[in-house]
């Protein structure tokens, strides 16, 4: 299927990894031009390497920025060409009690999942208007409408993205602008193989054996009972990003295994 996105330009935040770095390849492979993006130059430059062997010929650069400073995602946009696609992906999450969460780390949650964001759609969102045509995806989490009592700071960071893409979608009426999340469930990225691998060696299991009690205790309604790979989200977002997808606006789209029993 050809998903009509050749030439164009795409800026996927939080990119050189996981989720985002799985994007960057898939959107690559669809022929569009592509800028990621990373905390630091030396990041962005292997992984810049490792998806051109991948998608030989690829159109691939990126600007470095930590998205918990506003005066480095200032100078990103600054640097940013006229995009047609925003992926913002950057984000972080850590299982802390609720009692056990300062102030500083809502507030550091809410200046990294949710400003990152913001601050990136208001630096496109305009031109995407002017030439009546673009695709902004917010990569939130099943966490948005299934908060996890483990990190409640985290949860309440992705259902201000559905609030902001809804928001956004509202101001794209009869344009070819659309404004989407996506809503991931539990996915095998580098981080989470970490915390499983941590936990393996803490707890004198296997890795397999951490997965399969994961999702027996903590996330039981999954009806995958795995962890999605990171490619499956990819291919997700990246049709939404497609102009075969023109119909769907202001939509939470869910990747998340069946795990939210809800149907609405």
């Amino acid at each position: 299927m050809d998903l009509q996105i050749t030439n164009k330009t795409a800026f996927v935040s939080g990119s050189t990894a996981g989720i985002g770095f799985a994007i960057a390849h898939s959107l690559l492979q669809e022929g569009a031009k592509v800028i990621i993006n990373g905390r630091s130059q030396k990041t962005i430059d292997a992984a810049v390497k490792k998806l051109q062997d991948l998608v030989p010929g690829a159109n691939v650069s990126g600007i470095p920025a930590d998205f918990s400073k506003a005066d480095e995602v200032q100078k990103l946009v600054d640097q940013l060409p006229e995009i047609d696609i925003l992926v913002n992906n950057a984000g972080i999450f850590e299982p802390k009690a609720f009692a056990e969460i300062p102030d500083e780390d809502w507030f550091r949650f809410f200046e990294v999942n949710v400003m990152s964001g913001i601050r990136l759609a208001r630096a496109v969102f305009p031109s995407m208007l002017k030439k009546n045509w673009g695709r902004i995806i917010f990569i939130s989490s099943e966490s948005a409408v299934f908060i996890p009592d483990e990190m409640i700071h985290y949860g309440m960071t992705k259902t201000a993205q559905l609030a902001i893409a809804r928001g956004l979608a509202e101001l794209s009426k009869k344009s070819g602008v659309t404004v989407n999340s996506i809503l991931p469930g539990p996915t095998r990225s580098e981080g989470v193989e970490t915390f499983l691998t941590d936990l393996s060696k803490a707890n004198n299991i296997s890795v397999e054996e951490v997965e399969k009690d994961f999702f027996k205790n903590l996330r039981p309604t999954s009806l995958l009972q795995r962890f999605a790979t990171v490619d499956e989200i990819a291919h997700t977002v990246t049709y939404y990003c497609s102009p075969l997808a023109s119909a769907t606006n202001g939509a939470s789209i869910r990747v998340e295994g069946g795990l939210v029993r809800s149907i609405l």
